[in-house]
């Protein structure tokens, strides 16, 4: 067996038998063990009782979270004309239509998201096989298939975060850094449970939030109580 590090023994045995925490509570533990040389993400994932194989079941959704997520978010659009200029103005990152098409079908992707005027899809929907893996499929549910680019580049830019149920029903995402205030975080996580709850698909059956579990880039992981995360 590999013989364990000073910093990752020390996160082990800060966590060592704590779990079901608040959200402050949770949020103080990973913050106070994020000792990474660098500014650690704080992650949660949030396990769900849904099947999303099942089309009445599937979870996705789109928050902006309060205090942003402390990443810069590269952007392309897919648009022509006007909309092309408006996102630039914008302070999209990557513009273009076939020639960004050209690009990505080539195996370049230098963005985190995507955005396309409507008339743009017949375009963008030959990109289905390489978009849509990567969760990076313009999609109208999420605010991404739009006419009005300006607000959803700077939505993009501002913090905005998207969130899709995987195979196994989990969703997660990275909801700040780990040099914010804990006040912040705990924010930003109690945004991004309420959009999750608000995002509950019809067809869920039973217990729709099972599990949450919060943790930093580099560090251990510890379980948050549903009924503390969950309450309004």
């Amino acid at each position: 067996m590999a013989k364990l590090g000073k910093r990752t023994r020390a996160a082990r045995e800060a966590f060592a038998g704590k779990d079901n925490l608040s959200v402050e509570e949770a949020v103080a533990l990973v913050k106070g063990n994020a000792a990474a040389k660098f500014d650690e993400t704080v992650e949660i994932a949030v396990c769900l009782g849904v099947d999303p194989r099942h089309a009445d079941q599937m979870v996705r959704g789109v928050v902006g979270l309060p205090n942003g997520t402390g990443k810069s978010m590269r952007v392309a659009v897919f648009a022509r004309g006007a909309k092309a200029e408006e996102a630039q103005a914008a302070g999209a990152d990557i513009v273009g239509a076939e020639d960004l098409m050209e690009t990505i079908q080539g195996g370049t992707i230098d963005f985190d998201r995507c955005i396309a005027t409507p008339d743009m899809m017949p375009i963008v929907g030959r990109l289905g096989k390489v978009l849509g893996p990567r969760n990076l499929m313009p999609n109208p549910k999420v605010g991404t298939v739009t006419m009005d680019v300006k607000a959803a580049v700077e939505a993009a830019k501002g913090g905005e975060v998207q969130f899709k149920a995987e195979k196994a029903g989990v969703v997660h995402a990275g909801v700040g850094k780990a040099s914010f205030d804990e006040g912040k975080l705990v924010e930003n996580v109690r945004a991004f449970m309420g959009a999750v709850l608000k995002a509950k698909p019809a067809g869920a059956k039973g217990a729709y939030v099972k599990k949450i579990a919060l943790s930093s880039t580099m560090g251990p992981g510890v379980t948050v109580s549903v009924e503390n995360a969950t309450a309004e």
